[in-house]
C-alpha cells in the first residue's frame, strides 16, 4: 500500500484548518473517507469565527464613515474698516521737573526746621536757620570801621583842598599838597572796601535764613536741628526738592522712526500719554524735548514729554507706558487681537467661510491699538473670524457659532 508524505512546513504558522487539510491530502485514498467527524465540526466552527471577524470591521468601518463630525463652539467678529491713530508705544521714566537740593553757604549750628518732611513748599518759603550771631558780630565790627574810615576820608579831603589853595597862593610847596590829596585818595579807597565788607557781612547773616528756591515736594530731612553744617559741603544736603507740577516723563523710541516724527513735529505739538501702573486712565502731554543725538549702542533717540500733573498721578521715579501719537490712519483694516495667531510662517488667522468651515489664512499684521491690530494684507473688511475656540481648529474643520457673553460684546462695541 502507497502513502503520500506528510510534510509540514515549521517556518510558517498555520491554522488549524490548513493542517487538517494537509493531514487529510495524506491519508491514502480508501482512508479518505474514515476521516473523523468530529474534525469535520471543528473546521466548520473555525470557518464561521474566521467570517465573523472579517465582517465586524467593515460594519463598524461603515458606520464610522456615516456619523458626521462634530461642529468646533467658536466666537467669531467681524473684520471692520476704520480709522486708527498711529502711535508708539515705550516704556518710559519719570522725572521731576526741577530738582533742588537744598545746602547751606555758610557754616554754623541749625537752629530751626520750619517745615515737615514730605510737605509741599512754596518758592520763597522759609526752610531752615542758622545761628546769626557771629555773623551780626561781624556786621557790627565791619560798620564801625567804616564810620571811622569815613571820619578820617573827611579830614584827609578837607586838608588836601585847603592845601590846594596854598599852593596857589605859593605858601607851601607843591609836595605838600600832592602828600595830602594822596592821603585823602587811600581813604577814600579804604571807605569803599569798608563798605564791600559791610556788605559781605550783610550777606552772610542773611544766609543764616534759608528759604525755598522753588516750589516744590520735600524728601526727607538729611540734617536735623542742632546739627553743625558747613559750607557748600556735598554731605552737607539739608533736603531735597522736587517739582512734581508740571512733571517730566523720559522714554526712548527707535532711530527708524526719527523722519516721521520730526516730520509730524513740524506740524505741530505731538501728543504723549503716560500710564502709570494701578491707575486706569493716561496722563495727557505733550513732546517737547528730541536728544540732538542717536544713541549708538541702542539705536534709540531719547525724548521727554512734558505733563501738567495736576492730579498727581505721576510721581518722579515711575515706570511708566508711553504713547506717542504721530496722526491718524484712515480706512485701516483691523481685527480683534486675539484673533490673531503666530505659527512657524508667521501670523495668521481662521476665517468663517459661508458653509461654516473655516480656512486658515496667512496675514501680514500691522501695529496693534488698543484692542485691535491693523491687518495689512489677508483679510477683507466684513469677513469673519475666530476669536475664541482656535486650539480646536484645523483647516476646513466645521464651526458652531456661538454668541458672545455680553461685557465682551460690549468690549467689541467699543
Amino acid at each position: 500500500m502507497n502513502y503520500k508524505p506528510l510534510i509540514i512546513n515549521e517556518a510558517v504558522p498555520r491554522s488549524g484548518f490548513e493542517e487538517a487539510i494537509q493531514y487529510q491530502s495524506c491519508l491514502p485514498a480508501h482512508a479518505a473517507g474514515a476521516f473523523p467527524m468530529r474534525n469535520l465540526a471543528r473546521i466548520v466552527t473555525l470557518l464561521s469565527l474566521l467570517a465573523a471577524g472579517l465582517l465586524l470591521p467593515g460594519c463598524s468601518s461603515q458606520k464610522a464613515q456615516s456619523a458626521p463630525p462634530q461642529a468646533v463652539p467658536v466666537l467669531v467678529a467681524p473684520a471692520e474698516q476704520k480709522t486708527v491713530p498711529l502711535e508708539l508705544r515705550a516704556i518710559g521714566n519719570v522725572q521731576a521737573y526741577n530738582t533742588v537740593q537744598v545746602k547751606t553757604r555758610v557754616p554754623g549750628e541749625l537752629t530751626g526746621v520750619l517745615f515737615q518732611e514730605g510737605q509741599d513748599v512754596k518758592q520763597g518759603q522759609l526752610l531752615f536757620t542758622l545761628d546769626p550771631r557771629q555773623y551780626e558780630a561781624d556786621l557790627k565790627r565791619l560798620e564801625s570801621t567804616l564810620l571811622r574810615d569815613v571820619a578820617e576820608a573827611t579830614n584827609a579831603r578837607a586838608q588836601a583842598t585847603r592845601y590846594a589853595k596854598l599852593v596857589e597862593e605859593g605858601v607851601v610847596a607843591r609836595e605838600q599838597y600832592d602828600q595830602y590829596r594822596t592821603q585823602a585818595e587811600a581813604t577814600e579807597a579804604a571807605v569803599q572796601a569798608d563798605k564791600n565788607a559791610v556788605e559781605y557781612a550783610r550777606l552772610q547773616l542773611a544766609y543764616t535764613r534759608i528759604f525755598s528756591p522753588i516750589s516744590g515736594r520735600t524728601g526727607s530731612l538729611l540734617v536735623h536741628r542742632g546739627n553743625i553744617v558747613k559750607e557748600n559741603d556735598k554731605d552737607s544736603v539739608l533736603v531735597a526738592i522736587n517739582q512734581v507740577t508740571p512733571i517730566y516723563a523720559e522714554f526712548a523710541v527707535p532711530e527708524r522712526f526719527l523722519p516721521q516724527i520730526k516730520a509730524q513735529s513740524a506740524a505741530g505739538k505731538l501728543k504723549v500719554e503716560a500710564l502709570a501702573a494701578g491707575e486706569s486712565a493716561p496722563e495727557e502731554g505733550v513732546l517737547t524735548f528730541m536728544d540732538n543725538a542717536v544713541d549708538q549702542t541702542t539705536g534709540t533717540i531719547r525724548m521727554k514729554g512734558t505733563f501738567a500733573n495736576g492730579s498727581r498721578r505721576l510721581w518722579p521715579g515711575q515706570f511708566v507706558d508711553v504713547v506717542l501719537r504721530l496722526g491718524e490712519r484712515p480706512n485701516a483694516i483691523v481685527v480683534p487681537t486675539q484673533a490673531v495667531q503666530t505659527g512657524q510662517q508667521g501670523p495668521y488667522l481662521f476665517v468663517v467661510k459661508s458653509d461654516m468651515t473655516v480656512e486658515q489664512r496667512p496675514v501680514k499684521a500691522g501695529d496693534a491699538v488698543d484692542s485691535w491690530t491693523v491687518i495689512e494684507q489677508g483679510v477683507q473688511a466684513g469677513e469673519r473670524v475666530v476669536t475664541d475656540g482656535q486650539l480646536r481648529l484645523v483647516p476646513g474643520a466645521r464651526v458652531d457659532i456661538r454668541p458672545a457673553a455680553p461685557a465682551a460684546a460690549g468690549a467689541a462695541a467699543k
